[in-house]
């Protein structure tokens, strides 16, 4: 569906909420609607309701006979995924419950129809307002800094805090949606990999996720930890400081990369070039120089050297607290091979020798695929 369940090759009992033969059907029935109930919330599916679509289906604005406002992804009809597969995945994102996440309400489950339902959110993404000419304006220093403070506790939720490890694999200013105060709540967890608590890492052979978000390491090599979510979190930092997307940054004498220029300003004592101006007020410029030096900590190009999402949570609230110095960031280049598949241009096999060395990887590869995946990050806007 949106989650993949990582398997252990030892045999081990899995947590209550991953195992697959057995679940709560008391918990399946209150989450489930009937099919009627959301096809009439949605007036059957009409366009003038939809949200957005991509080749895995679409999502739609709904409202119940109650009022309450929903966002439902209908899923594609060609799914080979288990009726109880679907549940059990279900009940597991659903126990995930965070004021940083997306709430998911439920789900209906109706021959080949298989429609998630989650709370609606009326300020749609973080990019529609940060990327927008005119609405990033809305976006002063205090709601950015709550935004950024929210993702990081959000992640924290994810790494550390909830039942399982939960890596995202595709953060970023789309998949960041904001709730009626502007509050952050991380959504879209179709690449997401779930682990037992005591493992962080794995790899795969298929690379998923957005140019620019991702670690060198995964990007290169399909090797993804806890740590990859810090890198794409600290790209998503340096975007809400210079209100400008990392991959078309303009450093007012051209097209440089985001993290490169931003180290460069950092080390040279010039970090204001790089604020975005309708930020630029005395009260606020200690919290976002402190945010540039934590960003640039996260987007380290070795995993070992980036700080845990509890340290990053430490350091955005401790200003007593005396961050290290960051090396030069990583770099990506698009590949002159296959586009479709970016590739870090500097990131030497020694790096990534050493950086196997520092964290253990999993071995196992088998594919991170999931028939019913769909993605708010391929959904394009109508």
């Amino acid at each position: 569906m949106f989650i993949t369940l990582r398997k252990k090759k030892k045999q081990i009992s899995p947590p209550e909420s991953i195992q697959t033969e057995t679940m709560d059907t008391g918990t399946v029935e209150s989450l489930q609607y009937n099919f009627s109930t959301i096809k009439a919330a949605t007036n059957a599916f009409s366009e003038d309701n939809m949200l957005g679509k991509n080749g895995f289906g679409a999502i739609y604005k709904g409202k119940l006979g109650d009022g309450l406002e929903i966002a439902v992804k209908r899923l594609a009809r060609d799914s080979r995924q288990s009726d109880i597969q679907f549940k059990n995945e279900v009940l597991l994102v659903a126990k995930l419950q965070h004021r940083n996440l997306v709430g998911l309400l439920g789900f209906s489950l109706e021959g080949n129809e298989r429609l998630l339902i989650y709370e609606f959110l009326p300020n749609t993404s973080l990019d529609q307002f940060l990327f927008d000419p005119t609405k990033h304006t809305i976006l002063d220093w205090d709601k950015r800094y709550k935004i950024i403070k929210g993702v990081a506790n959000g992640l924290l939720y994810l790494h550390e805090d909830s039942c399982l490890r939960i890596i995202h694999r595709d953060l970023k200013a789309s998949n960041i949606l904001l709730d009626a105060e502007m509050n952050p709540r991380i959504a879209d967890f179709g690449m997401a990999t779930v682990f037992d608590p005591e493992e962080s890492q794995g790899d795969t052979n298929r690379i998923v996720g957005t140019y620019g978000y991702m670690a060198p390491e995964y990007a290169t090599h399909g090797e993804f930890s806890v740590k990859s979510d810090v890198f794409s979190f600290g790209v998503l930092v340096l975007e809400l400081v210079t209100g400008q997307k990392n991959q078309c940054f303009q450093n007012g004498e051209g097209t440089e990369d985001l993290r490169s220029y931003a180290w460069k300003c950092w080390r040279n004592g010039t970090a204001k070039n790089i604020i975005d101006p309708t930020l630029m007020t005395g009260s606020a410029l200690r919290d976002i120089s402190r945010s540039i030096h934590i960003g640039l900590l996260c987007v380290q190009e070795t995993a070992y050297d980036r700080p845990t999402m509890g340290a990053v949570v430490l350091m955005l609230n401790g200003f007593s607290l005396t961050l290290p110095v960051p090396s030069k960031p990583a770099f990506f280049m698009r590949s002159t091979i296959d586009p479709q598949f970016p590739l870090l241009q500097k990131y030497s096999a020694s790096t990534a020798s050493n950086s196997l060395e520092k964290i253990k990887i999993s071995k196992s590869r088998s594919p991170q695929i999931s028939v019913n995946d769909i993605s708010l990050s391929e959904i394009v806007p109508r």
